[in-house]
Order: C-alpha cells, then sequence, then structure tokens
C-alpha cells in the first residue's frame, strides 16, 4: 500500500461510525484534561510515528467549546475581564487547529498533483468530501462562538468583540482554503461541481450558529452557480443560508445545552442566498460600478434574497404536487442590495444575521 492510500485511509476511517464510536470514547475519557493538555496534543500531532486521525480534531474543537463555559451573570469588569482570557485561550487552540487542517489541505492538493496511478487519484478525490465533513465541527464553533452575541455587541467590550473578528478571520481562512482545493480536484476532472449530479461537491457547509430563536447554516458554492437548475433567471448564487425558525421549547433546550447538539425539529425553514446578476449601468448607483466588474453597459451587482417558492405550491396538501415536480421552481425575493463587490462569505453572513435581526425588532 503507499503513502497516498494509507492517508486516504486514514482520512475515510475517521469518519467510520466504528471510527466515530472510539472518538468519542476518547473525548469522554478525557473531558477532565486541561487546556494546556489539548494544546500539547495538538502540537504534538504528526510528530509521531503514525497520524492522529481527522476526527481527533473535531473532538478537540468540541472538547475546547465546552470546557469552559461558567455562566456568570453579574455585569462586573472582573467577568469581562475572565471572558477576555477565556477567548484568549480559545484563539490560541482554534489557531492550532486552523494549521492542522490548512496543513492536511496542503498535504491533499500536493498529493494530487504528484500523485502517480489511477486508483491513488480515486481515492484522493473520494478523501476530499470526508476531509470537509471533518471541518464541519471546527467551522461551526468559531461560527456559533462568534455570531451568538452579535445581538449584545453594545455590552462587549473591544477585547471581546476584536476577539470574535479574529474567530471569523479563522473561518474565512479555512473557507477559502477549502474553495481552492475543491476548484483544483475539479480541474483535474476528479470532482463534480455540476449542482444537479447526485454525487456532486458543488457546495459544502461552513459552520453553523444560534441567536434569537434562529439557527443558521452556511453554505458556500464553490464557483458560481444558476439559481434555478433548468431556468435561466439571469441570477447566479454563491451563498446559501438555511434559517430554522425553532419553537420556544426547542430555543430553550440549545441554549440550555450550549447550542452543540441541533434541536430534532424546526418549526419552519426559510432559504436565503447570496446572488449576483448584471444589470445596466443606468439601474446601478453612482460610484458603485467599477472597470473590473463592468461588461459593456452592464454592471454586476450582488444581493441577498430569499427563495420564494412558486411551485410546487407550498401551502398545498397534495402529496402528489410534489411527486410530480421534478425540480422545484421559486423567484428571488431581494432584500439586500450590496453593490459590485463580491463580499467574503462571512461579512455576507454579518448582513444577514442584522437583517434577521431587525425583523426580528419590527415584528
Amino acid at each position: 500500500m503507499t503513502d497516498i492510500e494509507v492517508q486516504v485511509d486514514v482520512l475515510l476511517a475517521s469518519n467510520s461510525p466504528s471510527g466515530q464510536q472510539a472518538f468519542g470514547g476518547l473525548l469522554e475519557d478525557t473531558s477532565d484534561a486541561t487546556e494546556s493538555d489539548w494544546m500539547e496534543s495538538l502540537q504534538n500531532i504528526g510528530q509521531g510515528e503514525t497520524e492522529e486521525p481527522l476526527s481527533f480534531l473535531a473532538d478537540v474543537a468540541l472538547a475546547l467549546s465546552c470546557g469552559d463555559q461558567a455562566a456568570c451573570s453579574c455585569d462586573c469588569e472582573a467577568c469581562s475581564c475572565a471572558e477576555v482570557r477565556r477567548l484568549e485561550a480559545s484563539l490560541r487552540s482554534m489557531q492550532l487547529q486552523l494549521q492542522f487542517f490548512m496543513s492536511k489541505a496542503d498535504d491533499l492538493q500536493d498529493c494530487l498533483v504528484n500523485g502517480q496511478g489511477h486508483l491513488e487519484r480515486e481515492a484522493l478525490a473520494a478523501a476530499v468530501p470526508s476531509f470537509l465533513f471533518t471541518c464541519q465541527p471546527f467551522f461551526n464553533h468559531l461560527e456559533s462562538t462568534a455570531r451568538s452575541t452579535v445581538s449584545q455587541l453594545t455590552s462587549l467590550s473591544f477585547d471581546i468583540y476584536k476577539g470574535h473578528l479574529q474567530l471569523l478571520d479563522l473561518c474565512q481562512q479555512l473557507c477559502d482554503r477549502l474553495e481552492q482545493l475543491v476548484l483544483t480536484y475539479a480541474s483535474y476532472n476528479l470532482l463534480c461541481l455540476d449542482e444537479t449530479e447526485p454525487n456532486s461537491v458543488s457546495h459544502f457547509c461552513i459552520g453553523q450558529s444560534q441567536f434569537g430563536g434562529l439557527r443558521l447554516t452556511v453554505f458556500l458554492y464553490c464557483k458560481l452557480t444558476p439559481y434555478l437548475a433548468r431556468v435561466d433567471t439571469g441570477l447566479y448564487k454563491r451563498m446559501r443560508w438555511n434559517v430554522d425558525r425553532l419553537a420556544d421549547e426547542q430555543q430553550h433546550t440549545d441554549e440550555k445545552q450550549g447550542g452543540e447538539r441541533e434541536a430534532k425539529t424546526a418549526r419552519e425553514t426559510e432559504f436565503y442566498f447570496l446572488c449576483y446578476e448584471d444589470v445596466s449601468n443606468a439601474h446601478a448607483e453612482a460610484g458603485r460600478n467599477s472597470q473590473d466588474v463592468s461588461l459593456g453597459n452592464m454592471v454586476r451587482m450582488w444581493s441577498i434574497g430569499q427563495w420564494v417558492q412558486e411551485n410546487p405550491d407550498p401551502n398545498t396538501e397534495d402529496i402528489n404536487d410534489w411527486i410530480m415536480c421534478e425540480v422545484p421552481q421559486a423567484t428571488y425575493h431581494r432584500l439586500l442590495l450590496l453593490g459590485s463587490d463580491e463580499p467574503s462569505s462571512c461579512s455576507a453572513t454579518d448582513f444577514l444575521q442584522q437583517l434577521l435581526l431587525s425583523q426580528q425588532t419590527t415584528e
């Protein structure tokens, strides 16, 4: 067995049911470990004779995110200092994990570029979706930690706010690297980015957070994708947000559990997209168009909008309407115009979160 195949086997085994049980036990057995123990374990990864499976990092992320969450209801300087120290410790551990994930992405890309043999290439292609899945707990921790208190920013100290921005920056770095990895594999015809194909890797999850009775799950499309699969609307989507509106008792349960476990059901789910379309310069605001996005008399404009389903009728009670509809159709309800510059994934999520919170205050 070649070194490449060994690496791929490690990646795939880490996400097998037996592997999840084994590492679940590891997390339980080491739940009393100090943060310094976790940090030392992270720094020692890859230095031994055998390489630690990737799911170990997912366990570390979960352990660190719930290891020191002592509640403090008093509004005092001591509590603020303790929160700053906790956030700084979390940042250090997250930075180590980011380095590990970035290194693994580099390894996968190097193995593809320098690898030889048809079977090795196929094994590597199968490892990429597994690697994306392994990164999700890390994304979830960063997003939930950074965004859960956005609605309370006025009561946060500058140091805490700066720490939250640093967490989002780590999220953005890994997001950009994974997107580059997927596009590289697609350029070698090892991954499909066509959303209509069953085994497509057209998009991947980049985090989940909960605030104000809403659960926000974020997805990034690796390339610009038509808004509707079989109808040319002139719209191309770059991101999708699944927004679950939770019942009160579900919200209370999730908050009590630290947001680590998903609510079993959602009262309602809405879908929002970051899209662009080419519009006439006459309709673009003065000063927003730039030479690098202008196409003749057209300019590319970005916006956030909501999926408004038309067919099948979302209120229908006839299941045959859903069975007979091969591809759902919907309109795009624009909610926020962002201009001609594409926002980063973290910035776009910031815009949507602010929009959702403002909607709650007006309801």
